[in-house]
């Protein structure tokens, strides 16, 4: 029902990446041609077509979180789980995986729950925003975004999506005790 997407790409090193997104479709037991059909439509959907062959270690850090991503949707679950998995990269990739992922979520339709520490992101990826506290983690503020569904990267310069962040802001900080 679901696919999962961790901080890491926690790809196998033995296996290329075709043989990578093809682990949940052995599992569920899928014939090889279909095996090969979603292998082909997911990798190209992440712009990873030509790689492949590859192995993870021969691909960047933002091609291996592709390759994961890819491997979560082969088998075409209703839901997308991602747990912060941008977090290692640096700010340019980080950007253009974002652009990538609004991309595929339109092309896609699927839900998909994204967690990050990151306020302009979670502002730039969401139509909902669930801010949470820490220790115990219990939910401070929900937030209906406003902003458009298709989003160009400068819309983070905006005062409508400024304020979505300072909210997002706001309610980080009644939920988090410096204290502690």
């Amino acid at each position: 029902a679901y696919g999962y997407v961790f901080q890491a790409a926690a790809l196998f090193p033995w296996r290329t990446i075709e043989r990578n997104v093809a682990l949940p479709l052995e599992i569920i037991g899928l014939s090889q041609a279909e095996q090969a059909e979603r292998i082909k439509r997911t990798l190209e959907l992440v712009n990873l077509s030509g790689f492949e062959k590859k192995y993870p270690w021969q691909l960047s850090g933002g091609m291996q979180q592709r390759a994961s991503i890819a491997r979560a949707l082969a088998f075409d679950a209703d839901l997308l789980l991602m747990d912060e998995p941008f977090g290692a990269l640096d700010e340019i990739v980080r950007d253009h995986l974002n652009e990538q992922l609004l991309e595929l979520w339109d092309s896609t339709n699927k839900t998909i729950c994204f967690v990050t520490h990151s306020i302009p992101e979670a502002v730039y990826l969401s139509t909902r925003i669930v801010v949470m506290s820490p220790r115990p983690g219990r939910v401070t503020d929900v937030i209906e975004s406003t902003l458009p569904r298709k989003r160009p990267l400068d819309i983070r310069e905006t005062p409508e999506f400024l304020a979505i962040a300072a909210r997002v802001r706001d309610g980080l900080r009644a939920g988090h005790s410096y204290d502690d």
